[in-house]
């Protein structure tokens, strides 16, 4: 595959996908059909972080970062840079000077499958980080890779410009042409959940609320008594 910098893509539109991310990668999820999530094993580097923005998709060598540099040059205001490599690699290809380059540009936050560091100098500075590992080892600069491509992580194709969502329940990706009618499924899926997060606070049972007895009969699940006598 030819190198190559897409320079300037289309984005999702940036309010709807700041209504994704007031909704949470959870609800988002579900409201995109249980699609989108991007694996298991990406995790915040700091408690509590999350983020909402447009994808600039990163795609490098194992153990290079050249093209991270490139693409903070393509970085806009509320991107979100989302880096894999052709194979596994749990080098830092991350650390503190890039994020805070990407913070100067107006970056939502980072999303890689490698490792990262400098977490301690991030924390700080409160710049949103998922990772899948974290690793003080260095990385060159010498291979040639791609920006603006599509790229795949954990079955899920991210596209530049899709809405990318994280928090620490992990990262969704939402294609940018259905970011709206995900967005408006989300604020439906949210409205019940406050509906019956209310109800439960009141003592409501879940299994009557959303009507699961029947099915626990169809299952042939038997309620029975506990025999209390003394044997």
């Amino acid at each position: 595959m030819k190198s190559v910098v897409v320079v300037d893509p289309p984005r999702a539109d940036h309010g709807v996908v700041a209504e994704l991310g007031a909704l949470g990668v959870a609800t988002v999820h579900e409201a995109a059909g249980r699609a989108g999530l991007l694996g298991t094993r990406l995790r915040p580097v700091w408690p509590g972080a999350r983020m909402a923005g447009t994808a600039v998709t990163v795609l490098c060598p194992p153990g290079d970062n050249l093209m991270i540099h490139v693409a903070v040059e393509q970085a806009r205001p509320g991107d979100v840079l989302v880096v894999t490599t052709t194979s596994p690699s749990s080098d830092g290809l991350v650390g503190e000077l890039i994020a805070t380059a990407l913070a100067a540009r107006g970056a939502h936050g980072l999303v890689t499958t490698t490792g990262v560091r400098d977490v301690a100098a991030m924390a700080r500075a409160r710049f949103p980080v998922w990772s899948e590992a974290i690793s003080a080892q260095g990385t060159v600069k010498a291979t040639a890779g791609s920006v603006n491509v599509p790229i795949c992580i954990a079955g899920t194709v991210v596209a530049p410009g899709d809405a990318v969502i994280a928090d620490e329940d992990g990262v969704v990706c939402i294609p940018r042409l259905d970011a709206a009618e995900v967005a408006a499924n989300g604020k439906i899926r949210a409205e019940r959940e406050d509906q019956a997060r209310a109800a439960f606070a009141r003592g409501e049972l879940s299994l009557d609320r959303y009507g699961l007895r029947p099915e626990l009969e169809r299952l042939g699940v038997v309620y029975v008594r506990a025999d209390l006598r003394e044997t």
